[in-house]
């Protein structure tokens, strides 16, 4: 049992949770990227992260490389992109992928208060043609250097931390929109992890 004091930190932090942001890793390769993401994550007060692969094998997220975060963070896994968007738009989520195209808007012009989930690409490829299509809108990082990309982690802690500065601003941390069954349901989950 843990305690009194990792409690409380486990049922501020689940206070913090925000449900409606998420983060769509698409064939990421290096299982150390997904670690940061996950890591990332947890620190931004992201609950779910899906793992859309299709050319690449699963990644083996052990507990050194995650710092344990994936102790903390829901994982969906999906092997088709329809079964991501479905699951998405179920729950009312828009899809951002990160794409530099002519389309493709700021990360500084998004309404991240709004319910949105993140696709990040394959660290070679980048994101798929696929994932594109099933993607509402595109999003870039501004850069003003030589090279016109980023490490696939640092890029998804950016992004993220412009959701959480939006966030901020609107008084979503803690997060108003939970309901306490939610909390108590999940604390006790993460009690028995």
């Amino acid at each position: 049992m843990p305690t009194a004091r990792r409690l409380q930190k486990m049922e501020r932090v689940l206070r913090n949770r925000q449900l409606d942001l998420r983060v769509v890793c698409e064939n990421i390769h290096d299982p150390h990227n997904v670690s940061a993401i996950l890591r990332t994550c947890d620190a931004a007060g992201v609950g779910m992260v899906h793992l859309l692969y299709t050319h690449e094998e699963f990644p083996q997220l052990g507990k050194k490389s995650s710092a344990s975060a994936k102790k903390w963070i829901d994982i969906q896994r999906h092997r088709s992109f329809e079964e991501l968007q479905q699951a998405l738009h179920r729950d009312g989520i828009t899809i951002y992928a990160t794409h530099l195209g002519e389309q493709a808007i700021s990360i500084y012009d998004v309404d991240w208060t709004q319910p949105s989930a993140i696709i990040m690409g394959n660290e070679h490829r980048g994101v798929s043609d696929e994932a594109l299509a099933i993607a509402d809108a595109n999003v870039y990082i501004p850069q003003f250097g030589m090279i016109e990309s980023l490490n696939v982690s640092v890029a998804t802690a950016i992004i993220l931390y412009e959701a959480v500065r939006q966030r901020l601003q609107a008084n979503r941390y803690p997060n108003p929109n939970l309901d306490s069954e939610w909390i108590a349901a999940k604390l006790q989950e993460w009690i028995e992890k």
